[in-house]
């Protein structure tokens, strides 16, 4: 049977997942004296000074803000939302994103979903924390949730958790890919597979099966 059969919820990453993103992280590393290939987050949590830290995070955060405010959606967010809330699918968000830019964002495209987790919540991704404690206040197991996202810490984390990774590429060819269980183009690919998951279902199982087996 197609692994989407088994899926009974959906969790999302936000920036480049659901919505665009204009965060110039060159920039801000270059600002900030982050070396590349070091996470900007654990960067600043290592930082000597707890003004430094607090200047750091002040600066990230009204990055994040005015970000928001030219967010808009992705191709196939709208449809493959409505799709979930009529299939009456848990979803939730789980973003680096500070609180109040999350917020805004999801206000400003009206997306809403059940819960929203920021890296004020608990640690940022890969750290898979986030992921399996919405598991467990759903009370689904994580092998029956997507995790989606765009970014090898979105695979990763989704991975750590137990969790289904789906990997949105946006026709880039992304060197991590092949670590994704799930790999589509644009959100368009991933509502037509669950549609078709639904339909292999009714199609191999009589409408009251469950009942049946009770």
């Amino acid at each position: 049977m197609n692994k989407l059969s088994s899926i009974q919820a959906l969790i999302f990453d936000l920036d480049n997942t659901l919505v665009t993103s204009q965060l110039n992280f060159r920039l801000l590393r270059d600002i900030l004296n982050c070396p590349d290939r070091t996470d900007i987050l654990e960067f600043i949590k290592a930082m000597k000074s707890a003004t430094l830290i607090k200047q750091a995070n002040d600066f990230i955060i009204a990055h994040e803000k005015l970000d928001a405010l030219t967010s808009s959606h992705l191709p196939g967010c709208e449809s493959l939302l409505a799709f979930l809330a009529l299939q009456k699918y848990p979803t939730a968000i789980v973003t680096r994103n500070c609180l109040r830019a999350a917020q805004l964002k999801l206000k400003k495209n009206a997306i809403n979903v059940d819960i929203l987790l920021t890296r004020e919540d608990y640690p940022a991704k890969p750290n898979p924390d986030a992921l399996i404690a919405i598991a467990q206040l759903w009370g689904i197991d994580c092998r029956n949730i997507i995790y989606v996202g765009d970014h090898l810490y979105d695979i990763q984390a989704a991975n750590n958790a137990g969790m289904v990774s789906c990997l949105i590429t946006h026709f880039a060819d992304l060197p991590y890919k092949d670590k994704a269980y799930l790999v589509f183009n644009e959100l368009h690919e991933l509502e037509a597979s669950l549609q078709q998951s639904q339909y292999l279902m009714k199609s191999v199982y009589p409408p009251n099966f469950n009942k049946w087996m009770q």
